[in-house]
């Protein structure tokens, strides 16, 4: 059985819609589900429905050890383990899904981290799934500089279906790339440079290099954009596109219509660095960056805030925030860098405005999904720590689980 509790709530700012809530947690530390294996440092964790069966299943992803990916698919009363890549690779935290080879599933991209030049995509072999067969790995990029920090898939070049957008961290690049025709036969995709540059790194308690990715159509246009670090990049024809600053600081990036409007907003929080949880809202044009205008969400920076999700969660049809900072990203054995370590849920308010609330205190997260994970149409939370307390992955369901759809 699972743990059951109320969320947690500053008490000034607590709703009768919010403590209505109550979170299950599923844990491999407690014998709910089991560990992904040795690694003690777990980089990504990945969403979709990757067997077709309506249910969202993740993937998480490993360094140090292996193996690499390993699948969690759900079932009637939990998940199964299954390894995707038994191997060892040094996995970054980013990962995307999309159909590649055009078979109607989905397939899976992550890449190398600093001690690789590589990014990787996995073949789905829906519908037959052997847990003994490993899924086939191909290259996307072989060569050139080093780390692969967040990847997403949108089309932005308007040309009917995805590309794949990721940045290459060491050669502080965007680069793009579109799904060849036949991507089993090749072992590199050709590349087009999106951007080169800073984007909003190396502010005084940031860490060095660029990282955050998401798409939406933030000029209204109806052609899809691609946020990067603190800028968004519309596509002006060719394979070019025009930087547009939002922010100071960088990092984790998202847009959304969180007030009515017609251009989104966008909000940013740092991921491997401290800085603060900013909203933004273009008050005219959004390619000219002094229309863009900010305010902060939170009293206090945020300490490594490598979680950053927008969803309804409590289901008013307004979009919220969940926002966590990771209690350790130094090595295994030393103690927390950031003992009391916390986690938002900022409930919107339809206008731009949020209710915040402290959903946990002194647990370290990194790279949560709010996703439903349990078929029950509600939202829900993985979180799977980097090095804290790890080998661990915790799962959060929202008031309890009803009957699972697609089985």
């Amino acid at each position: 059985m699972g743990l059951s509790i109320a969320l947690v709530l500053l008490p000034e700012l607590g709703t009768l819609e919010a403590q209505r809530i109550q979170w299950t947690l599923k844990s491999s530390r407690r014998g709910d589900l089991p560990p992904p294996g040795e690694s003690t440092q777990q980089t990504a964790a990945i969403v979709g429905d990757f067997n077709g069966d309506g249910l969202i299943d993740f993937v998480i992803g490993c360094r140090q050890t292996a193996p690499a990916l390993i699948w969690y698919r759900r079932k009637a009363d939990g998940w199964d383990r299954i390894v995707i890549e038994p191997e060892y690779l040094t996995i970054e935290a980013g990962g995307a899904v999309a159909d590649i080879d055009g078979d109607g599933d989905l397939d899976l991209v992550a890449g190398g981290d600093y001690q690789s030049n590589q990014l990787w995509w996995w073949e789905n072999p829906s519908p037959q799934f052997d847990p003994n067969v490993p899924w086939k790995r191909r290259t996307i990029k072989k060569d050139g500089k080093t780390q692969h920090h967040d990847q997403v898939f949108g089309d932005f070049l308007g040309r009917g279906k995805p590309q794949l957008a990721f940045w290459n961290q060491q050669a502080k690049t965007i680069f793009l790339a579109e799904i060849p025709p036949n991507p089993r036969e090749l072992d590199a995709w050709p590349l087009i440079p999106v951007y080169s540059g800073e984007a909003g790194e190396g502010s005084r308690d940031t860490f060095k290099y660029p990282e955050g990715m998401s798409a939406c159509d933030i000029d209204a246009d109806g052609q899809v954009d691609l946020l990067a670090g603190n800028t968004w990049f519309k596509h002006l024809g060719d394979g070019k596109f025009k930087p547009t600053r939002i922010a100071e600081i960088g990092g984790l990036i998202q847009a959304a219509h969180f007030k009515p409007g017609k251009y989104p907003q966008i909000v940013i929080a740092p991921g491997d660095g401290t800085g603060p949880l900013r909203f933004y809202e273009c008050q005219g044009d959004p390619t000219n960056p002094d229309d863009w205008k900010g305010r902060d969400l939170l009293d206090r920076p945020v300490v490594h805030g490598h979680s950053l999700q927008v969803g309804d969660i409590n289901g008013d049809q307004r979009l919220d925030l969940f926002v966590a900072e990771m209690a350790q990203w130094s090595g295994r054995n030393h103690p927390p860098d950031n003992p009391d370590a916390r986690a938002w849920i900022l409930f919107g308010l339809g206008n731009g405005q949020f209710l915040k609330t402290v959903f946990l205190q002194r647990e370290g997260w990194h790279e949560a999904r709010l996703v439903d994970l349990d078929g029950d149409g509600d939202l829900d939370l993985l979180n799977k720590p980097y090095t804290w307390d790890t080998p661990r992955i915790d799962i959060w369901l929202q008031n309890g689980t009803g009957p699972l759809k697609g089985r």
